[in-house]
């Protein structure tokens, strides 16, 4: 496993990391064998940054993120959780008690006294806008409950928005093969100002691992059921904000662009590996041989030019025009 810098935490972190929202349950029951088998996995194959937020099964990938690693050793890992949409506070009820309650609630769940990073959990552009909230974190820094914060955003607008703070650590956006708009403007703009690059949802929700079809079903608590509208959240979670069926057409136009030895899914991590300015990228995994398929990236060698070259274009000419949302 390689490593890359996180410079405003002063460390180094695992370039593949483990995302933990599949922990809660909403991309499907996970038991607590399966749960804490991944977490295990995880550090075997060197991954050492874990992204969990306290609405993941409501508080459950906290917990099981906390007993694995605590168990293992917490001092030898990363791990980055989030706060702002819980119902006391999303969409217009941001007050300094509630914040820093609910930062909190999220130490107590992981049982640390201290987060790496606490990320705005796509708050309102209003009130990042507005700039009191990140007073409230600057005050979890200085009494060490964090050690940095950052901003989960949905567009890049919301990401240049965020940036606009000095002390900012990290983004964590939206980027993949089928959602490239960051890199116009936005990873250059991190890169200048230090900020670390943490890379959500690699794999479309599932879709670019070239293993979905039209007969997939899913379940009745998985996000990509009842939230493939965007009835929930922001429809940019669910595959990109692409149609379901539409990102099942593209995916077979992408399979000609596969090189040789390399799986859809290692293809499709590896264009995000490519951009030096991305810190890690936190792919999911339902069970611990996922872990394995998403560790091995880390190893491969970079993607040839043309096919970075063909995946771009395939986004400008075949991509963009079907993506619905704010990007």
């Amino acid at each position: 496993m390689q490593s890359r810098n996180f410079p405003k935490l002063k460390t180094e972190v695992s370039e593949i990391g483990l995302g933990c929202w599949q922990l809660g349950g909403d991309f499907g029951a996970v038991d607590t064998q399966t749960a804490e088998g991944i977490l295990e996995h995880a550090v075997e194959k060197g991954i050492t940054f874990f992204d969990t937020a306290d609405v993941y099964g409501a508080g459950r990938s906290e917990k099981l993120v906390g007993k694995v690693l605590n168990r293992i050793g917490r001092e030898r890992f990363t791990i980055a959780s989030k706060v702002g949409r819980t119902g006391d506070l999303y969409p217009d009820k941001y007050d300094r008690k509630t914040v820093k309650a609910r930062v909190e609630d999220s130490l107590q769940r992981l049982g640390i006294e201290c987060l790496d990073l606490v990320q705005l959990h796509c708050i309102p552009p209003a009130v990042m806008k507005e700039g009191e909230i990140y007073d409230w974190l600057r005050e979890l820094v200085a009494e060490g409950k964090i050690r940095a914060f950052g901003a989960s955003v949905e567009t890049v607008e919301e990401g240049l928005l965020a940036m606009e703070q000095p002390d900012l650590a990290s983004l964590q956006v939206i980027f993949n093969v089928f959602r490239q708009k960051p890199r116009e403007q936005l990873f250059s703009r991190a890169r200048d100002r230090e900020v670390a690059i943490i890379v959500r949802l690699p794999l479309c929700s599932g879709l670019l691992a070239g293993k979905m079809s039209r007969e997939t079903s899913f379940e009745e608590q998985d996000h990509r059921n009842y939230n493939r509208d965007g009835a929930a959240f922001s429809v940019g979670e669910p595959f990109g904000g692409i149609p379901y069926e539409t990102g099942l057409d593209l995916v077979e136009e992408l399979r000609k662009f596969c090189p040789e030895g390399y799986t859809m899914a290692e293809m499709a991590q590896r264009f995000i590996l490519d951009f030096p300015c991305v810190t890690t990228v936190i792919t999911g995994a339902s069970k611990p041989a996922q872990v394995d398929m998403n560790a091995r990236v880390s190893d491969l060698k970079p993607l040839p030019g043309e096919v970075q070259d063909s995946l771009r274009d395939l986004f400008y000419t075949r991509v963009q025009p079907y993506i619905r949302g704010a990007q």
